[in-house]
């Protein structure tokens, strides 16, 4: 009897940590983005239900913009300005800008796409497209952590920075002008053919809500 029980719980226990190691692996494989290295591909579609594709992009300079525009910490950014000038500036030097939206329906930052199209208007909000990330899948694949959560992608498919907008992690828009900014010090970097400075940060904002 006594044997039996230990045998049983021995067997529940080594499932159970094979469980766990199956889990823990599949957590390590969610994020497979690399400084340096080439970044995932991906296709979403957009709030008029266009499908973008990265590798449609190959030969432009990229950014990802993690968004919720309900958080605080990306408030600070788009009620200052600060985000649409960097979207409309870079975007007229000929990089695409793509604000992706992780948030599940229910959670904080989704929205139906009716009032997602007023809300980018209210936030006057200039990105090359806003893409819907409703599964979290492409958010899970590149460790997207925070709102804001930044990378930027060169010419050629890789990726350069990934972290936070800048090195101020607050929600005051007074901070701004006194702010490093990682992701256009990155982006002048690579269009003036140098290499980037600061290639990464601690991403800093409300958790993204998968």
């Amino acid at each position: 009897m006594t044997k039996t029980f230990i045998i049983s719980a021995m067997l529940l226990i080594g499932i159970g940590a094979l469980a766990f190691s199956q889990e823990a692996a599949k957590e390590t494989a969610i994020a497979s983005v690399a400084i340096d290295q080439p970044a995932p591909d991906f296709a979403l579609k957009d709030v008029n239900g266009k499908e973008h594709k990265l590798s449609d992009y190959k030969g432009k300079y990229v950014v990802l913009e993690w968004v919720n525009y309900d958080c605080p910490f990306v408030k600070k950014h788009y009620s200052s300005g600060n985000m649409q000038g960097l979207q409309s500036g870079f975007t007229k030097k000929d990089a695409v800008w793509l604000s992706i939206c992780s948030s599940a329906p229910g959670k904080q930052g989704h929205f139906p796409t009716a009032d997602l199209k007023k809300r980018m208007e209210t936030e006057k909000s200039t990105p090359s497209a806003y893409l819907i990330d409703e599964s979290g899948s492409v958010g899970k694949l590149y460790g997207a952590k925070t709102t804001p959560h930044m990378f930027v992608i060169d010419q050629k498919g890789v990726l350069r920075y990934a972290g936070a907008i800048d090195d101020t992690p607050s929600t005051k828009a007074s901070d701004i002008a006194s702010s490093t900014n990682y992701v256009s010090s990155a982006l002048d970097a690579l269009i003036a053919g140098k290499p980037v400075g600061t290639k990464s940060s601690t991403p800093y904002g409300c958790s993204v809500k998968y």
